[in-house]
């Protein structure tokens, strides 16, 4: 028995609008692609953002700052990488330019995480002192003393970047 053709024509129709289905395995493969993404670019960020507790000084500063060992010096303590190590009392009562708590916390850290050039390469090694304005340059000059000490090749002091003055020359009356 054959069909009519209406029984065709409807075969025909449903077989064309058919219900399109999603591929879960792509999606999965796009989102995966876009977390790795994020993961990579996240970690570029440029921003240091100086604690309450340290007041930077004002700098015309051009370059931004990198990932480095950070060194912050308060007018109580220092800390590297936020961990308190010495007051700023002892380091300031103390005889000679190594502070010897800080360079032991400098070595840690050139331990735990350099970069392989880093560690062989002594001018890749690079450190930011994050130096309160109200410190004494005695004892910033023992803390800079101390990590060229523990072999960190560049030094770095953080500043508050200040906007340059905008001056009129030749401005008319």
């Amino acid at each position: 028995m054959s069909a009519s053709a209406r029984a065709k024509r409807m075969k025909r129709h449903h077989a064309r609008n058919r219900t399109a289905t999603l591929s879960l395995v792509s999606l999965m493969d796009i989102f995966t692609i876009l977390v790795f993404f994020l993961l990579v670019n996240s970690a570029e960020v440029q921003t240091l953002e100086p604690p309450k507790a340290v007041t930077l000084p004002e700098s015309l500063a051009v370059e931004k700052p990198r990932e480095t060992v950070v060194v912050m010096v308060t007018p109580e303590q220092v800390l590297v990488q936020g961990a308190p190590v010495v007051s700023v009392a002892d380091v300031d009562a103390a005889e000679g330019n190594v502070i010897e708590p800080l360079a032991v916390a400098l070595k840690a850290q050139t331990d735990r995480a350099m970069i392989r050039a880093a560690a062989t390469d002594l001018s890749a090694r690079e450190i930011t002192i994050l130096g309160d304005r109200d410190v004494p340059y005695r004892v910033l000059k023992k803390v800079m003393a101390t990590c060229t000490e523990a072999d960190y090749g560049k030094l770095s002091l953080a500043v508050v970047q200040k906007e340059e003055a905008m001056t009129a020359v030749g401005a008319g009356t």
